[in-house]
């Protein structure tokens, strides 16, 4: 009998998911409409909206969006040594680096950090030279779309790629992670904000921030002054400035800093990042 139940309780989630598809939408926006409808309908739940969402948004953003700018990469010379080079290395903790000549326009290749790891057992860095440990670098175009990247990371088994400019200069890097958190959101890594904390500063310069921080707690960290009286969460002061509720990538500046969603529901946003724009 309760077999008989669970298939017509499977019967009746295809029915009524084929029913939310009943008219093939025209355009993208169409498609977005009825997602959202057969999320209220619950037939979809926030998490699955939320993945869905991002992977047919990702085919509007380019490389420029989400790269890590140039002023804010970290590079090893090709002509440091291990001991001056390390101690950069560590404080990242990244797991591929750049390594550059003259200058950051002169990429030679990218160095993992795992092939450092001989260099620590064998404890000989007089025989060290970084030439014999590069990767070779990957170089894509600021205009080049997040969908077609992802699906060249994917063939070519790469993780990371160089962005260039128009002149051929360098203008940052980008990752397969970049990409993939476009899609599902901010991946968890050993840069995410503690269960008992609300901000997290980021080697970039960057900090992720939970929407629920409190405007006090923020104003404590940052030493600005926003208001307390409107809005008790930063999450509230961000969707105050954005003057609705913002879907995950939107930006929003309020005074010296840029706010891009990271995590956001049809209800309330969960995570930011954010920019600081005195840099």
């Amino acid at each position: 009998m309760s077999e008989d139940r669970s298939s017509n309780g499977h019967r009746s989630w295809l029915e009524k998911l084929t029913q939310a598809f009943a008219h093939e939408p025209k355009s993208r926006q169409e498609l977005l409409e009825l997602l959202r409808e057969a999320h209220q309908n619950k037939l979809l739940d926030s998490e699955a909206l939320s993945i869905v969402e991002g992977a047919i948004q990702v085919a509007d953003l380019q490389v420029r969006d989400i790269m890590v700018p140039r002023s804010q990469m970290i590079s090893i010379k090709a002509n440091q040594t291990p001991k001056e080079f390390l101690p950069a290395i560590i404080d990242a903790a990244h797991s591929r680096y750049p390594v550059v000549g003259e200058s950051l326009d002169d990429v030679m290749g990218i160095l993992l950090a795992k092939d450092l790891l001989p260099l620590i057992l064998q404890d000989n860095g007089q025989a060290f030279n970084i030439k014999d440990l590069l990767r070779p670098a990957t170089f894509v175009p600021e205009s080049k779309r997040l969908n077609v990247l992802l699906r060249e990371f994917r063939a070519n088994h790469n993780h990371m790629a160089v962005v260039i400019d128009e002149y051929g200069g360098v203008a940052g890097l980008v990752t397969i992670e970049d990409v993939l958190e476009q899609i599902v959101g901010d991946i968890e890594d050993e840069h995410d904000v503690e269960e008992d904390s609300y901000i997290k500063p980021l080697p970039s310069g960057d900090f992720i921030v939970k929407a629920l921080t409190p405007v006090d707690a923020f104003n404590e960290f940052f030493e600005t002054d926003f208001s307390e009286d409107e809005f008790d969460t930063v999450g509230g002061l961000v969707m105050g400035a954005f003057g609705h509720l913002p879907k995950r990538n939107e930006t929003t500046e309020i005074g010296e800093f840029r706010f891009r969603v990271l995590n956001a529901d049809s209800r309330r946003i969960h995570l930011l990042r954010l920019s600081p724009l005195s840099r």
